[in-house]
């Protein structure tokens, strides 16, 4: 990591925003912040996902659970190769664990936080190829107009995502959460057809064969 990134990074992870100016009051972060981010000056890949689960706030790993397990089987790694910052940058669109409702579902991302980081943390990756924007608020922040009305939507026109004249390049994708088996199942095309695509990059871009 140079010299840039690496300071942008130690702020990043020194950030109590979220505690000290909630941009709801009625929503207070419920813990003390944990800004969970792997930044890199080398990885081609960045994984652009909502916000740490309870478990990624306690372990300060990111992907550090069952969703995790899933996605890594989605970009057909390991976990070493997933956890090898030369090859994965890993920016949640909220740094921080948010908290949970009262049915026990994560909160959306903190408000603060993208506004705040991520134009000059992306910044800071210029050698960054390839976003995969995980879940609805990930795919507002790097797809821009060319999201649809539903993440199902957007996740179905990937073909059209991907090959826009841009660079760095975009695939939307589900979250991998176990919540969303029934999903999977009632779109079959996602693993018939994205996953051996995403795979493909991915072999590419870890400079091995798929």
């Amino acid at each position: 990591m140079n010299e840039e990134l690496a300071e942008l990074v130690e702020r990043i992870r020194a950030c109590r925003l979220c505690r000290d100016a909630p941009a709801n009051p009625a929503r207070p972060l419920p813990h003390e912040p944990r800004p969970v981010v792997t930044a890199s000056s080398t990885a081609r890949i960045l994984i652009a996902g909502q916000a740490p689960g309870t478990r990624v706030h306690a372990t300060g790993e990111p992907f550090n659970d069952r969703s995790g397990d899933r996605l890594r089987d989605w970009l057909g790694v390991t976990r070493e190769e997933f956890y090898n910052p030369e090859n994965f940058a890993i920016a949640p669109m909220g740094f921080c664990f948010p908290g949970q409702d009262a049915k026990g579902s994560d909160l959306p991302p903190r408000r603060e936080c993208a506004p705040a980081w991520r134009a000059d943390l992306i910044a800071a990756m210029p050698q960054v190829e390839l976003v995969l924007a995980i879940g609805l608020y990930a795919q507002g922040w790097h797809i821009g107009d060319a999201r649809r009305v539903s993440l199902t939507e957007t996740v179905a026109d990937w073909r059209a995502i991907f090959m826009r004249n841009e660079i760095p390049r975009v695939l939307p994708l589900p979250h991998p959460s176990w919540r969303n088996t029934a999903w999977l199942k009632k779109n079959p095309w996602f693993e018939a057809d994205l996953l051996p695509v995403l795979r493909r990059e991915i072999a590419m871009r870890l400079d091995r064969h798929a």
